[in-house]
């Protein structure tokens, strides 16, 4: 840590010496905007990995202790001035900037400020062993289907091996949308709208988390809206064929709720989307199991829809909405570990539903890890 200070302030001792030099302004300016690229990326890093900005100020440093405490408020001061300095277009001398530079100057690509949650609530299974309990607490069953303690058992659930391992080198994850054309309030097309947001998933899957990502963005819905199921469970068929590595399978949705319904959630001064995961149960209330839609892997199904939404209860609560059961298929019959995962509604913005995909990717690694 002193070899940093001492760095950092040796370099902006030969800063205001250069300029005391009377250096020839472009030259000034070339060599504040490297030294402002070196900060930026020197300590950015770091702190990435602090908690937030939120829990770095005021009454939390006052209160810490220790030297680990004292070096993030020092990091997250850094960080600070380093962003403010990034921000300036005007020279040293406040005089603005030439038009022209010989040399361009490459800043570093942003990086988010999310860092994964900890754990602010511990939800007990003794707790849900009532089955009553267990769905009031988790989940919302359609009017046109039925449950029962056969199906939504936890101590079932906790019978699926649910984890995998990472950083393979064939994919591992499969992320696609039977429906492309869901939007949200400020989508100008299908990269600012649920598929984009689906790639924004996945990148962080690969870059974050280490895993193998394969996301699909062919149209399933169109031109016949009323096909896409089945249009969509060929091709992932055909997807699945090729890659027979990929082990867990998301179709990502967008939601549809009622314009007065508030939908956001505030995660590290983030705005987030709310989300849902979803569930078809292959049978309805008036005909029971449905013959025509057989699924093997209900189960699994189940049972990792639920750990994802424990999860999420425990390190996000308020982020998800509860688990959402209803009559059919929906094409989850593929593989133990699959989900329909409805993300945001109409009248999110794309912005709050991208947000939304890091404390996603984080409940997901978890459970995938063993966590």
């Amino acid at each position: 840590m002193k070899k940093r200070i001492l760095v950092f302030i040796t370099a902006i001792f030969f800063v205001w010496l250069f300029i005391a030099l009377g250096m020839p302004k472009i030259v000034k300016e070339i060599l504040w905007n490297r030294y402002c690229h070196w900060l930026y990326s020197e300590y950015l890093p770091l702190a990435n990995k602090l908690p937030s900005y939120k829990e770095l100020e005021g009454d939390y440093i006052m209160e810490s202790e220790g030297k680990e405490s004292q070096k993030q408020y020092v990091r997250l001061q850094t960080l600070q001035l380093a962003e403010e300095l990034l921000e300036q277009n005007q020279s040293l001398e406040g005089e603005e900037s030439e038009p022209e530079i010989t040399e361009e100057i490459e800043m570093p690509t942003p990086i988010s400020m999310f860092v994964p949650g900890d754990k602010v609530e511990t939800i007990e299974d003794s707790a849900l062993s009532d089955y009553t309990e267990l769905v009031k607490q988790f989940y919302t069953i359609d009017k046109t289907t039925a449950a029962g303690e056969s199906l939504l058992n936890v101590e079932e659930f906790h019978k699926w091996d649910l984890s995998m391992e990472k950083n393979s080198a064939e994919p591992q994850i499969l992320i696609y949308h039977t429906h492309t054309r869901e939007r949200y309030s400020d989508s100008d097309g299908r990269d600012t709208g649920v598929v984009g947001a689906g790639e924004r998933l996945a990148e962080i899957l690969r870059t974050d988390y280490g895993y193998q990502v394969l996301h699909c963005s062919d149209s399933f819905d169109e031109p016949d809206y009323t096909k896409a199921y089945s249009t969509a469970l060929t091709a992932v068929q055909s997807i699945l064929e090729e890659n027979p590595s990929i082990q867990v399978i998301i179709d990502l949705h967008r939601d549809d709720l009622p314009e007065n319904y508030d939908n956001t959630e505030t995660i590290q001064g983030m705005e987030c989307a709310r989300f849902m995961f979803f569930n078809g149960l292959c049978r309805t209330k008036k005909t029971g199991e449905l013959s025509y839609l057989k699924n093997e892997n209900l189960g699994g199904n189940l049972a990792f829809s639920f750990a994802l939404e424990k999860k999420a209860k425990e390190y996000y609560p308020g982020l998800t909405r509860k688990i959402y059961l209803k009559s059919y298929r929906y094409n989850m019959h593929l593989r133990p570990r699959s989900i329909l995962l409805e993300l945001g509604c109409q009248h999110n913005t794309y912005e709050e539903a991208c947000n939304s995909c890091y404390p996603i990717a984080h409940i997901l690694d978890m459970v995938l890890q063993g966590g």
